[in-house]
């Protein structure tokens, strides 16, 4: 029997005795281990209370820097803060009393819109209190002023002293001096007096040109006239219409007035017509002071009115034409009235012609316009200008009140 060289012998181990032997190993030695102290002074520890975060602190901090500011600068700061609110309190003050200013004017003036005013000089309020405002500037639109309508009345008064108890008891106010503009504009005229469709423009400095058309008996008339503007004293505006006309197509041109080259005659080119038709030049000339007025002789007409041949020597020269256009066509009217039924007029038109003399179209035209006169002081016109829009008139103002 063979015997082994070598024999291992194994020992068996229960694994839960092992786990009994660490109760006094590394885990309990770990478990029963002091803390640690902190290396420095002031570093948190792991034994140090928790607190909860302070979210006041950048509070505090910008309040201990505002704390830190010089007296100084504080001050500034307050003052210029106080100053804010006092010049907002000071414009809203001003605002208020434009606005108050400005129904009290539209009452009084009967007006159909508030006007604009504007208070110069600041501060307001210590203005209002001392009773004297540095200037008022008042513009008031659609002003009544006889025939028409003017677009904006602007003035700026000067050192306004207020009446009144105080403050809040103002009755009125005394301008000493007042300096102002008035605008009649075309646009306003041209709907206003523009019924008859005429335009009004500027011709120059003094004058204004009208053109369009004017109804006269179911015709529509081409007007045009020269309208001068000047000053009438020192309130008033007055207009002389010089120039006036009325075209009847190409057939007659109408032109108010007494004087010879006034009248209702014909054009050159129905003047050359006439020349042309015989049986209407037989017509003018059959009217003795129809040849008196043209200046041909009698014997001369007597032979044209015989002989066709004749008429037609009389009438082919241009002479004749010049001397047609010479006679007043409204002298027949009354006495002769198919002599210019012949020639093409319509007698309802000419009865009218007849009573649009030179005052009533004149009339028609007029811009002129007076300006009120103050209850006290004084207002004038300065100078009168024709511009592109209209007529502007400046005017001054003396020792003006308002209110009570």
């Amino acid at each position: 029997m063979r015997t082994p060289h070598h024999i291992v012998t194994h020992r068996y181990t229960n694994p839960y005795e092992e786990l009994g032997d660490l109760d006094d190993g590394p885990l309990e030695d770990y478990l029963h281990e002091e803390p640690e102290e902190p290396d420095e002074p002031g570093e948190p520890g792991e034994g140090e209370p928790w607190a909860p975060p302070d979210h006041g602190r950048g509070t505090r901090r910008r309040r201990r820097r505002f704390s830190a500011l010089p007296f100084a600068l504080k001050a500034v700061v307050g003052l210029v803060v106080l100053a804010a609110f006092l010049a907002l309190a000071d414009r809203w003050a001003l605002l208020y009393a434009e606005h108050r200013a400005a129904d009290a004017l539209k009452d009084r003036m009967d007006l159909t819109a508030a006007p604009e005013v504007e208070i110069g000089g600041f501060p307001f309020l210590p203005q209002l209190v001392d009773g004297r405002l540095d200037s008022v500037k008042v513009t008031v639109p659609d002003v009544a002023a006889d025939r028409v309508t003017l677009a904006a009345v602007s003035a700026t008064a000067h050192d306004v002293r207020l009446d009144g108890d105080g403050p809040t008891s103002i009755r009125g106010a005394r301008v000493p001096e007042l300096h102002g503009d008035v605008l009649l504009s075309f646009a306003d005229m041209n709907r206003e007096l523009g019924a008859s469709q005429v335009k009004f423009a500027s011709a120059g400095r003094d004058r204004v040109s009208a053109r369009g058309t004017l109804p006269v008996a179911g015709h529509d008339l081409r007007l045009r006239a020269d309208v001068r503007i000047g000053r009438d004293g020192d309130q008033g505006i007055e207009t002389q219409i010089g120039g006036m006309r009325l075209d009847i197509g190409d057939l007659a041109t109408y032109r108010p007035g007494v004087r010879a080259s006034e009248g209702l005659h014909l054009t050159p080119k129905s003047a050359a017509d006439l020349a042309r038709e015989t049986r209407k030049a037989r017509a003018l000339l059959a009217v003795p002071s129809v040849v008196q007025r043209m200046g041909v002789p009698e014997a001369t007409v007597r032979e044209a009115l015989n002989n066709d041949d004749r008429l037609a020597e009389l009438t082919g020269t241009p002479r004749f034409v010049h001397q047609a256009m010479r006679v007043n066509l409204l002298d027949l009217a009354l006495a002769h009235p198919e002599v210019l039924d012949r020639l093409g007029f319509d007698t309802p038109l000419l009865d009218s012609l007849s009573r649009l003399t030179r005052p009533v179209l004149a009339d028609q035209l007029n811009l002129g316009f007076q300006l009120p006169e103050p209850p006290e002081g004084e207002l004038r016109l300065r100078d009168v200008r024709v511009e592109e829009d209209g007529i502007k008139v400046r005017l001054v103002g003396e020792g003006l009140a308002f209110g009570g």
